[in-house]
């Protein structure tokens, strides 16, 4: 009764956030972006574009949303020189600009396909694996990612597009996480809340490893092109050096989640099966296994990091750079210092975790907690 209380007050919190006004931006160009589903292919030939053979399509389009619904367009795909020779057939879904030129004349262009049926059959693939394998405790996690995303969306990014510091808000908004996510994911209990607080220290260590090293190797936050959009779409007001710590912070939280209550569990558990054993064989038991887990992980992070940017990776295996050249530039060293800085504070988070949750079993606290 307790928990289901605590998720229904969750709930009411989570509807008052998405309550909260949002700042509208107005559209200084009037263009706007359509949907249609391609209805023709006219005309299909290859042809020369800049020294470049690539196919010309010329398409006729319904639009299905927007000021131009039900209406039908044509369009020329093709006729300037692109990176992907993009083919399009009848019944694709896509996404088409629309704007007026200088002397009022529409201008169309198609944009992207539209996507969001594959991307919602897969998420309820997803929620309907993760309830049947995880039963009740599956569906509270799945409520718990939700409300991170409230926060996510509703107060860390409009706080910060409002100006306010990132780093700041990044750690406001993952105290506002942690009790939400934990609670709902792994229930009101001992092992929780050890696990929240060997978050909490591991967050704070990586939080000042990140701002000691950022500052020392000079980085800007400019390194990537999203940086330079933002900050000319905000006029310069954000702090683009503490947007990139704030994105450490918060991208770190994920992952120890993960780390904190599988070795707080893991204490609870021994002490469980052995009421008699101490701190001492406690938490060399379960550094046992958390040893095992940071081997795991250090490998894991290299390669999800490798797969993530694999592009990135290729360009400048390509480049004619030296490797001492390749590192030294910002796009790679913010790399760099984000991963390891990252990985040093899950690493911590290990042993943190085991200490605070080998005292806590060490101690009988059943009648205080």
């Amino acid at each position: 009764m307790r928990k289901i209380l605590f998720i229904v007050v969750l709930f009411f919190c989570s509807l008052f956030v998405f309550s909260m006004p949002v700042a509208a931006q107005e559209n200084e160009n009037l263009a706007e972006t359509l949907e249609a589903t391609i209805t023709k292919v006219l005309e299909e030939k290859e042809v020369v574009v800049m020294e470049k053979q690539q196919t010309y399509q010329k398409l006729e389009l319904l639009i299905t949303k927007g000021s131009l619904r039900d209406k039908t367009i044509v369009i020329e795909n093709g006729t300037m020189q692109m990176a992907n020779d993009q083919q399009y057939s009848v019944g694709d879904a896509v996404m088409v600009h629309f704007e007026k030129d200088s002397g009022g004349n529409d201008l169309f262009y198609i944009a992207d396909y539209v996507r969001r049926e594959s991307l919602r059959s897969l998420f309820i693939v997803f929620i309907i694996i993760t309830i049947v394998v995880a039963k009740f405790r599956g569906l509270t996690s799945l409520f718990g990612m939700g409300l991170s995303f409230v926060v996510i969306f509703a107060y860390i990014l409009p706080s910060i597009l409002a100006g306010s510091p990132p780093v700041r808000v990044a750690i406001i908004g993952s105290m506002i996480i942690i009790p939400i996510s934990f609670f709902l994911s792994h229930g009101v209990n001992k092992k929780t809340f050890v696990a929240m607080i060997g978050t909490a220290c591991s967050l704070g260590i990586t939080g000042f490893l990140a701002s000691t090293f950022v500052g020392a190797a000079k980085l800007t936050g400019f390194a990537s092109e999203e940086s330079s959009f933002i900050q000319l779409a905000s006029q310069g007001t954000l702090n683009m050096k503490g947007l990139l710590l704030a994105g450490i912070i918060i991208g770190v939280l994920g992952v120890l989640d993960d780390i904190t209550i599988s070795q707080s569990a893991i204490v609870f558990q021994l002490k469980e099966v052995n009421k008699k054993m101490r701190f001492k064989e406690l938490y060399k038991r379960a550094m046992t296994v958390g040893q095992d887990h940071i081997a795991s992980m250090v490998n894991t992070l290299v390669l999800v990091y490798t797969g993530a940017s694999l592009p990135l990776l290729l360009l400048f295996v390509h480049s004619p750079h030296s490797f001492t050249e390749i590192v030294n530039q910002e796009i790679i060293a913010d790399e760099i210092i984000r991963t390891l800085v990252g990985s040093i504070g899950l690493v911590l988070a290990v042993p943190i975790t085991t200490v605070i949750a080998a005292i806590v079993a060490s101690v009988d606290l059943e009648k205080t907690v």
